[in-house]
C-alpha cells in the first residue's frame, strides 16, 4: 500500500518575497542622484548605470533594516549563514531580471576569442545594471499613492475651472442651445419652454429656441513643463534635495497619464545650461558640478510649450538656488557662484515677461528660504501670476499634487 508523508511547507524566501515590495525598498538606491558620490568621482555623474555589487549590497541592507518582511520570514533570514544570505540575493536579482524590473550588462570576459587576431582586449571591470521602463513606471506609481495617501485622497480626477461648458455628464443648470453646443437635451426644460409658450395642446409646436441642453462643469487641459534644478547646490549641505523631486516628478508623470489623458508633461533640466529630457530617463539622472541657468530653462520651457495646443499652459519650477549663470549671445556661458548678479536677474526676469505675454502661468517650488531667494521668487510670482511654495523635499510632492490637481483658473490666450 502507498503511503503519503506530509511535513511541514517552510518556505523558500526568494520565491515568497515580492519582488514590488523589494522595489519599493530599494527606491532610494535606485533612483539616486549623486548624493553618496558627491566628493569622489563627481565629474563621473552621467555614468547612468549601477554595479552589481551596490545592488547585492542594498538588498542586503533592505532584507535586514527595512520593514518589508513579516517576522518569521526575517528571522529566517537573520538565521542565514552568509554563504545563504549571498545565494538568497542572487536569487532575488535573478528574479528582478527574468520580471523586467533590471537588466544586466555582463562585463567583458578577456579570455574570449577577439575578433580581431592577436588581441584579447581589457577587462570592463565588474557586472552593471540598470533600471528599465517597467521599474521606472512602477516606482513613480508608488510615489504617487504614498503621496495621495499622505493628502488623504483615494481618488482624483481631471481639472475643474469656473468656466460651464455642455456634454454628456450634468453637473449645471440647463441653457439654451447655441449652435456648436453638444445636443445633450434637457427634456423637461425644453418641454417647459415650448408649453409656456403655447399652452397646453397637441400636437406641441417646439421650435429652436425652445431647445434646453444641459450643462456641465468645463474640464480644461494643460500643457506642463517640469523644470527641474540639477545644479551642485541640490546635494549639497548634507542633504539630497534631488532624489525627492525626482520621486515628485514620476509620480506626477504617472498622474497624468492614468487620470489627465488629454494633458502632457515635459521635462527640462537646468544647470549651467539647459536641455529637454525623455520622462523615461528621469529617474537615471544624477547632479552634476553646475551653476544654475534658470533663464536658460525657461527659454527652453517656452519653446516646448509653444508647440503645445491645450487651455492651459504651465511651468512648475523645482529649484533650491539663485540664478548664477546665463547663456551669452555669443554661447559662452557667464557665471557668477554668489547669485543674484544684477546682469543674470535682469535677463533672467526678461524671460518672465515673456513667459507672462504669452499666457504661461510660473508655479515655483522652493527648497530652500534665502532672503534673496525669497525677493527674487516673489518678484517671479507677481510678474507670472503664479504660487511660490517654500518647502522641503519631503513636503514637496504633498504641494505640488494639491496645486496640480486643485487648478481652479482657466488661461484666457
Amino acid at each position: 500500500m502507498r503511503f503519503i508523508k506530509y511535513k511541514k511547507y517552510v518556505p523558500e524566501p526568494a520565491g515568497e518575497m515580492s519582488v514590488e515590495d523589494l522595489l519599493n525598498a530599494l527606491s532610494d538606491f535606485l533612483l539616486q542622484s549623486g548624493f553618496r558620490q558627491q566628493y569622489m568621482d563627481f565629474y563621473d555623474f552621467r555614468n547612468m548605470e549601477q554595479s552589481l555589487d551596490e545592488l547585492r549590497e542594498a538588498i542586503a541592507e533592505a532584507l535586514l533594516n527595512s520593514d518589508m518582511l513579516d517576522d518569521a520570514m526575517r528571522e529566517q533570514i537573520e538565521n542565514m549563514t552568509p554563504e545563504q544570505m549571498e545565494q538568497l540575493i542572487q536569487q532575488l536579482i535573478e528574479r528582478m531580471e527574468q520580471e523586467d524590473y533590471i537588466s544586466v550588462d555582463q562585463p567583458h570576459d578577456p579570455a574570449r576569442q577577439s575578433s580581431v587576431g592577436g588581441q584579447v582586449g581589457e577587462p570592463q571591470g565588474q557586472s552593471r545594471f540598470e533600471v528599465t521602463d517597467k521599474s521606472l513606471d512602477f516606482l513613480g506609481y508608488r510615489a504617487l499613492r504614498d503621496l495621495m495617501g499622505s493628502l488623504g485622497k483615494s481618488s482624483f480626477g481631471r481639472h475643474d475651472t469656473r468656466d460651464l461648458a455642455t456634454g454628456i455628464e450634468a453637473s449645471g443648470a440647463s441653457k439654451t442651445y447655441e449652435f456648436g453646443d453638444t445636443l445633450n437635451l434637457d427634456i423637461t426644460a425644453t418641454l417647459s419652454s415650448a408649453i409656456q409658450r403655447e399652452g397646453m395642446r397637441l400636437p406641441l409646436n417646439i421650435e429652436y429656441s425652445d431647445l434646453q441642453v444641459h450643462q456641465c462643469e468645463y474640464q480644461s487641459s494643460c500643457a506642463t513643463v517640469l523644470m527641474l534644478d540639477c545644479s551642485h547646490s541640490m546635494i549639497l549641505y548634507g542633504e539630497d534635495r534631488f532624489t525627492p523631486a525626482k520621486k515628485v516628478a514620476m509620480a506626477l508623470s504617472h498622474l497624468i497619464r492614468t487620470q489627465y489623458p488629454g494633458d502632457s508633461l515635459s521635462l527640462v533640466l537646468f544647470h549651467d545650461s539647459a536641455e529637454e529630457l525623455p520622462l523615461s530617463h528621469l529617474a537615471r539622472v544624477k547632479v552634476g558640478p553646475y551653476y544654475t541657468n534658470t533663464r536658460e530653462g525657461l527659454r527652453m520651457a517656452q519653446r516646448i510649450l509653444q508647440r503645445q495646443r491645450k487651455d492651459m499652459k504651465q511651468i512648475v519650477m523645482i529649484t533650491d538656488g539663485k540664478p548664477s549663470a546665463l547663456t551669452l549671445e555669443d554661447g559662452r556661458i557667464y557665471k557668477n557662484a554668489f547669485g543674484l548678479d544684477p546682469l543674470v536677474v535682469s535677463e533672467t526676469l526678461k524671460e518672465v515677461s515673456k513667459c507672462k505675454r504669452g499666457g504661461i502661468l510660473i508655479n515655483t517650488f522652493m527648497l530652500a528660504s534665502e532672503y534673496g531667494l525669497v525677493q527674487f521668487v516673489q518678484k517671479v510670482t507677481e510678474m507670472c501670476r503664479g504660487k511660490a511654495y517654500f518647502t522641503t523635499p519631503y513636503t514637496l510632492g504633498q504641494y505640488l499634487l494639491m496645486d496640480y490637481m486643485s487648478r481652479k483658473t482657466k488661461t484666457v490666450h
